[in-house]
Formats: structure tokens, C-alpha cells, sequence
């Protein structure tokens, strides 16, 4: 069997009605005050950020969304007993709701799912905040220690997890086909997997409707939508 890797970006979770950041239509393009909302420094000195980053939080489609055909055919994949591994830079939770393994899939980015602690760092539950949200609270602190409570999301100014990022540098050298779906490829280091799996041998294959950086070292550039050419490209695999 052919050990496949995906690297998953926005543009997966689109048909799921959870908008791309830098796509022509995108969150950051259409508003780039937006993207401050997602960088921690301004997160973390600017309660007006803060209160307008836990609506959007309430009211955006990032935890009402459901898995779509990309996703399903992801787990459909793994569950017919192929190896596949999914590194995503999506915090939306969406490959494991669609049934992947939870031990499959490395999230860079981290997950909206979850909240944390800034001072103690403890972690809980993204709805029990929102419950807190809609109880009237507009910038809810940490009930232990009474710091600034973010998303379990790695903001613009954080590093990403070195021990989830090496292990996904691992995951690129070792694939032998690495499939690139739904990113722009512009954001590092997650952007370099691609570079990587190339310059270890794997086939690269570039579904994303955009032209990206990485496109003249792929194998093969997918300009279909990506919830029928993902399907089709993984039937090759399995």
C-alpha cells in the first residue's frame, strides 16, 4: 500500500461554509482589521480585539460547520485500512467529526475547539466559554487564575508546537505521494512540508484552485473543486 500525507488548508473546509483567509473572497482579504484578531499581540493588549474575537467566535460557522465530501473521503480512506496521515492548518476539527482517527490527523495550527489559559494555561472547553459569552460576559478570564482566556489556536506572534511540528516534518520525508489541498502554501513552516516531501521522493500532488508557490516543483496541479478532485485523486491509492 502507498503511504499517503495530507496537508490540509482552508480551502478544504470552504464547502462547509467556513471561509478561506487569503483566497480572492477571503475573511482577511475582504477586511484586514480581521486578521488582527488572530495575531497575539494585539489579542492580548486590546480587550476591544478580544470582545470582538469571542462574537465572532459565537456567532461565526467555525463550530456549527459539518464535514464535507473532502473530509468524508479523508476517513472513508483510512477507514478501508490506508495508511494516511493528515497534517492540517485548520483549527475547525472537521477531519476527525467526519470519523478520521484522532491519532491521524496533527493539527499545526491547534484547535477552536478548545480554550486556554494565557497565565496558568490551563485548558477547557471552547463551549463552556461561549456559554459564558452568551451569559453576558464579552471578554470571559480564566476561572482559575483570572488571566486572559484565547482559543487553543497558535496566533500569528506564537510558535507552533515543536514536538507536533517535528513530527510533521517526519511524516513529509517518510510519504511517498503528499497531497497538498485547499492551501495557499504561503504560510511557514507549514508551507515547507511541501518542499520537503518533494525533496524526499513523494509525489506531490497540489489540489487548490490558486496558483501557490510550490507549483513548479509538483507532480501534479489540481484545479478542480476540491470536493470531487480529492475523491478522485485518493481512488488512485487506494
Amino acid at each position: 500500500m502507498t503511504m499517503v500525507a495530507i496537508l490540509s488548508g482552508a480551502g478544504i473546509s470552504t464547502d462547509s461554509g467556513i471561509p478561506d483567509y487569503r483566497g480572492p473572497d477571503g475573511v482577511w482579504t475582504r477586511d484586514p482589521e480581521a486578521e488582527k484578531l488572530a495575531t497575539y499581540e494585539h489579542y492580548m493588549k486590546d480587550p476591544g480585539i478580544r470582545r470582538r474575537a469571542w462574537r465572532v467566535r459565537l456567532e461565526g460557522p467555525v463550530l456549527r460547520a459539518e464535514p464535507n465530501a473532502a473530509h468524508r473521503a479523508i476517513a472513508a480512506f483510512e477507514q478501508t485500512g490506508n495508511p494516511v496521515r493528515v497534517i492540517t492548518q485548520n483549527v475547525d476539527g472537521l477531519h476527525q467529526i467526519a470519523g478520521l482517527s484522532e491519532r491521524k490527523v496533527l493539527e499545526l495550527h491547534g484547535s477552536a475547539r478548545s480554550v486556554v489559559c494565557t497565565g496558568c494555561h490551563a485548558r477547557s472547553s471552547m463551549s463552556d466559554a461561549l456559554d459564558r459569552v452568551r451569559a453576558g460576559e464579552d471578554d470571559p478570564g480564566c476561572l482559575s487564575c483570572g488571566a486572559v482566556l484565547k482559543s487553543a489556536t497558535v496566533m500569528f506572534g506564537q510558535r507552533l508546537d515543536p514536538v507536533v511540528l517535528g513530527e510533521a516534518m517526519s511524516i513529509a520525508k517518510a510519504t511517498e505521494v503528499f497531497i497538498a489541498v485547499g492551501t495557499s502554501l504561503q504560510v511557514q513552516p507549514a508551507a515547507s512540508l511541501a518542499g520537503i516531501a518533494a525533496e524526499h521522493g513523494a509525489r506531490l500532488i497540489i489540489v487548490n484552485a490558486q496558483p501557490t508557490p510550490y507549483d513548479a516543483v509538483a507532480d501534479e496541479l489540481v484545479r478542480e473543486p476540491i470536493g470531487t478532485a480529492l475523491p478522485k485523486v485518493l481512488g488512485r491509492y487506494a
